[in-house]
């Protein structure tokens, strides 16, 4: 929480934002939830006009390069920002 005032600044100002997302078990389950800061951020970016949108995803070792973890990240990810308003297919 202690992010958000500069987090509002900066993307305030940006054409585009990184979203950077970790892989590591309960740590994407943790930032995707009602009031994780992955999803805080994503709305935040989007209501402050970032169009624009960049998902990375960190820390694939915890979950030792799975395939399967990766498509789970994806598919939640991209149902999620969606609803926020980005199209998946465009991130």
């Amino acid at each position: 929480r202690d992010f958000i005032k500069n987090m509002i600044t900066g993307t305030s100002q940006a054409d585009c934002a990184i979203l950077i997302i970790a892989a590591g078990t309960g740590e994407f389950e943790a930032g995707i939830s009602k009031d994780g800061q992955t999803r805080e951020h994503a709305l935040l970016a989007y209501t402050l006009g970032v169009k624009q949108l960049i998902v990375a995803i960190n820390k694939m070792d915890t979950a030792k390069w799975a395939e399967a973890r990766y498509q789970e990240i994806i598919k939640e990810t991209s149902n999620f920002i969606k609803k926020v308003g980005y199209n998946p297919k465009t991130v």
